[in-house]
């Protein structure tokens, strides 16, 4: 009797809803896009169900579609796992690995090692995603989410692969023009750069002095003139004299050593925005994925004590 469901079309399935169309799929796996479109038909002959709704250029999952992804997932990543508890990979870092950053950190940081990544583990392929805000944690979307902070979410395992923290900076000729400021509400009388992204207030920079017990921390509503939700832009606009940023440690780091930035507010503390690996529980055996998040951290900290020195 044969099966309605067969394995060979788990890693199929999941890779075509990765992809998001039957060509880029087609591309993924090196066969033609008529081709994917036969497979796909077949598995809904198969099972009795439709799977994915088609268009000319779109494509999108139907609620069945949806649950045998869900599972499709789960079951290739505890096949991962049994193999490493089995020793039968040997522990050898191999298969797809799905990754996904912030659209500025990752393009400047993330790619650069992922580059060198597969240099040195070639049985794996990397696949990069960059968005402007990181998706649910939970959402089995991608093997590790490479994030500011860690989530709120006992279900996934952040590992902190690099201590970061946001400054407020400006470019000299700016400050030269409009001042220095000297506490915390002087910002309300300058330009500041303004960055939408995930769920924090928007315009509201929130500034801390003291230790311990006595740490007062101030809301600071700023304005001003430019707006983005790109940190890239956000700091070429910075560099251009329009104004003043709060932007990641790592993001700005170089200006500051060359002088290009300078630190506003040096005696006031900023948020932290520690730099994490975030991945599910499930995956913590596969070990494409330990060996890229300790590529990562051992990239990050090496990175971080060529910068100290």
């Amino acid at each position: 009797m044969t099966s309605a469901i067969v394995p060979a079309d788990l890693g199929f399935f999941s890779t075509l809803a990765s992809a998001g169309n039957l060509s880029a799929a087609a591309r993924e796996l090196g066969v033609t896009t008529p081709a994917v479109s036969k497979h796909l038909a077949l598995m809904e002959s198969r099972i009795g169900v439709l799977l994915v709704n088609r268009s000319t250029r779109r494509m999108s999952l139907t609620p069945e579609g949806e649950l045998y992804l869900e599972h499709a997932r789960r079951i290739l990543g505890e096949i991962d796992g049994m193999e490493e508890l089995l020793g039968v990979s040997k522990a050898i870092p191999k298969g797809l690995l799905r990754v996904n950053a912030t659209l500025g950190f990752g393009r400047s940081h993330v790619a650069p090692l992922i580059s060198k990544f597969v240099r040195k583990y070639r049985e794996v392929e990397v696949q990069l995603q960059l968005s402007v805000n990181p998706p649910p944690p939970t959402e089995d979307l991608f093997d590790v989410c490479v994030r500011f902070g860690a989530p709120p979410d006992s279900r996934v395992i952040a590992r902190r692969i690099a201590a970061n923290r946001r400054l407020l900076c400006a470019a000299p000729a700016y400050l030269a023009k409009h001042g220095i400021p000297k506490v915390p509400n002087d910002l309300t009388k300058h330009n500041c750069i303004g960055i939408r992204q995930g769920e924090e207030a928007y315009g509201v920079w929130r500034l801390a002095s003291g230790r311990g017990r006595n740490v007062s921390t101030e809301a600071v509503k700023t304005r001003g003139n430019l707006t983005t939700n790109d940190g890239e832009i956000a700091v070429n606009w910075a560099l251009e004299g329009h104004g003043i940023l709060m932007r990641a440690e790592w993001d700005i780091q170089r200006y500051l050593g060359n002088g290009r930035l300078v630190q506003v507010l040096p005696q006031y503390y900023t948020p932290d925005a520690d730099i994490y690996a975030v991945y599910p529980q499930r995956h913590q055996l596969a070990a494409r994925v330990r060996a890229f998040v300790d590529f990562l951290t051992l990239s990050f900290t090496q990175q971080a004590a060529v910068a100290k020195a």
